[in-house]
C-alpha cells in the first residue's frame, strides 16, 4: 500500500451497556462530518447490529459477508451523507460474536483499501469486555471511554481500562461523561473513575467533556434520526459539535504501538 494519507481511528467503548456509546459514534461522526472531514463509522457490535437502526438504514451487505469473501468492504458501506459512511454489522449471527484472531485481523486490514476515502474512523464498540471488544480497542489509536452517572458504569469502564492496561500496556484513555445534567456532574463522574486508576494503575486519563442529559436525544432515537439532525439546536447536539471539535484537534499518531491497528501499513510508512 503506498497511501500516505493520515486517519485518525476513535474506537468508542464503555465497557457495559446503557452508556450510550451508539449515540455519541453516530453523532460525533455527524459533527466531524459537518465540520467537512469524510468520516468512517464502523459498527463494531458484531453480533447485535444497532448503528444502522439509529439511523434508519436496511443494509442488504454487512460485515460478515466481507469475511465470508463474498463481497469488498466497499460494497457494504452506507452513505449518510455526503462525508459520512456506516460499515453495517451483522445482527443475530452468533458466530459473528466470536471471531478468531485471524479473523479480527482480516476485518482490520480490510479498512487499507479504503484508506484514501476517509480522515476518521470511528468504530463503536459491542458493551462488555470480550476478546471482540479488546482487538478492536487496541486497534485504535484514541480510546474514548464513555461513562454515565451509575455506579456499574464506572465500575465496568475501570475493568475496561484495567484489563487494558495490565494485560496489553495500553496507558492512554479519554473520558466521555455522557447523560449529564451539569457539567460539574460529569467532572465529577470523571473525578471518581480518576481516583481508582491514579491508585491502582499507570494510565493517563484525559477528561474531554460531557454530553447533556437531553429528551431530544429519546425522541430522536425513537424517529430513528441522529439527534444532529432531528434537533439541530438540541443542547446534545450542541455538545456533540464541540466534542467534535476537540477530537478534530486531536493528533493522528505517526508510529504504530506494537499491536495489530488500523493502517498499519501507513503508519510504518510515516504519513
Amino acid at each position: 500500500m503506498n497511501s500516505h494519507h493520515p486517519v485518525k481511528v476513535i474506537a468508542v467503548t464503555g465497557g457495559k451497556g446503557g452508556v450510550g456509546k451508539t449515540n455519541v459514534s453516530v453523532n460525533l461522526s455527524l459533527a466531524l462530518g459537518e465540520m467537512g472531514r469524510k468520516a468512517v463509522l464502523m459498527d463494531a457490535d458484531l453480533g447485535l447490529a444497532n448503528v444502522d437502526i439509529m439511523l434508519g438504514l436496511r443494509p442488504k451487505r454487512n460485515i460478515s459477508d466481507v469475511l465470508a469473501g463474498e463481497c469488498r468492504l466497499t460494497d457494504v458501506m452506507l452513505d449518510v451523507n455526503d462525508n459520512v459512511r456506516i460499515v453495517p454489522a451483522s445482527s443475530g449471527t452468533q458466530a459473528m460474536t466470536s471471531l478468531s484472531a485471524h479473523e479480527h485481523a482480516e476485518l482490520i486490514y480490510a479498512f487499507n483499501d479504503v484508506a484514501d476515502e476517509m480522515d476518521v474512523l470511528i468504530i463503536d464498540t459491542a458493551a462488555g469486555i470480550s476478546d471482540s471488544v479488546v482487538s478492536f480497542v487496541r486497534a485504535a489509536q484514541e480510546v474514548l471511554v464513555v461513562v454515565c452517572d451509575e455506579p456499574t458504569s464506572i465500575t465496568d469502564a475501570y475493568a475496561l481500562i484495567k484489563l487494558l492496561n495490565r494485560e496489553y500496556r495500553m496507558t492512554r484513555f479519554r473520558v466521555l461523561a455522557n447523560m449529564v445534567y451539569t457539567d460539574t456532574e460529569g467532572r465529577s463522574m470523571f473525578n471518581k473513575l480518576l481516583t481508582v486508576t491514579d491508585r491502582f494503575l499507570d494510565v493517563t486519563l484525559q477528561y474531554v467533556g460531557s454530553i447533556p442529559y437531553d429528551e431530544s436525544v429519546r425522541k430522536s432515537v425513537q424517529r430513528q434520526v441522529p439527534v444532529l439532525k432531528a434537533f439541530p439546536k438540541s443542547k446534545a447536539a450542541l455538545a456533540y459539535k464541540q466534542l467534535a471539535t476537540r477530537v478534530d484537534s486531536w493528533p493522528v499518531q505517526s508510529m504504530p504501538r506494537g499491536h495489530l491497528e488500523f493502517f498499519v501499513e501507513q503508519l510504518v510508512q510515516g504519513v
